[in-house]
């Protein structure tokens, strides 16, 4: 005997339907913040550190793929070191979105939107080999620098200090997380052996 459609989900489905259209419906709120910068620095600036956020988001979760999926003799160090620097990296996350909200502008609202903002590749194969787990991480790391140096120097432009020194900090964690990849892969071959 066959059931009968449950009409639980169709309700479920009208009713967040109706949600959605009733908060299209309403004026947006202003999302403004005082800033002493000029409407163009705050857009710029805020464009750069949300795609900077959207970055640390894919990086964060590179690194915590190959924390979940490294294998070989090495496993334990490179699994250690591996949720490191991914915590080290989420730790970015807020101090960025909140910082394009204290310029005056806003952040990241989805996965979506890290999507299509993201500059570092996602990487989901089904076996990455250790050493390359390593070199990748160690390349998006120094990509993800010179991505801050190039809004570093967009805040100096509009003199923007706190931005940049901000931004100071985090290039030197992300060097630190360079220099420790560079190290754990020095002499290493291919299989991690």
């Amino acid at each position: 005997m066959s059931k009968a459609p449950s009409s639980r989900k169709s309700t479920r489905t009208k009713g967040a339907t109706n949600i959605v259209a009733e908060r299209k419906s309403r004026p947006l709120p202003r999302l403004e913040t005082p800033t002493f910068l000029s409407s163009q620095a705050t857009d710029e600036i805020a464009a750069a550190l949300t795609a900077l956020l959207a970055d640390s988001f894919a990086l964060y979760l590179k690194t915590k793929n190959f924390h979940w999926h490294v294998s070989g003799p090495h496993f334990r160090d490179y699994h250690l070191m591996f949720d490191e620097q991914a915590a080290e990296i989420f730790a970015m996350s807020d101090p960025l979105a909140e910082r394009a909200r204290k310029v005056g502008g806003t952040t990241l609202r989805s996965i979506g939107h890290i999507g299509r903002l993201q500059r570092l590749l996602d990487n989901d194969a089904g076996y990455v080999e250790p050493a390359d787990m390593l070199a990748e991480l160690m390349e998006d790391n120094k990509q993800l620098a010179a991505f801050m140096r190039q809004t570093h120097d967009l805040c100096d432009e509009y003199d923007d200090v706190a931005t940049e020194s901000l931004l100071e900090e985090f290039i030197d964690q992300t060097e630190k997380r360079v220099w420790f990849l560079f190290e754990a892969s020095r002499g290493m071959q291919t299989s991690g052996h």
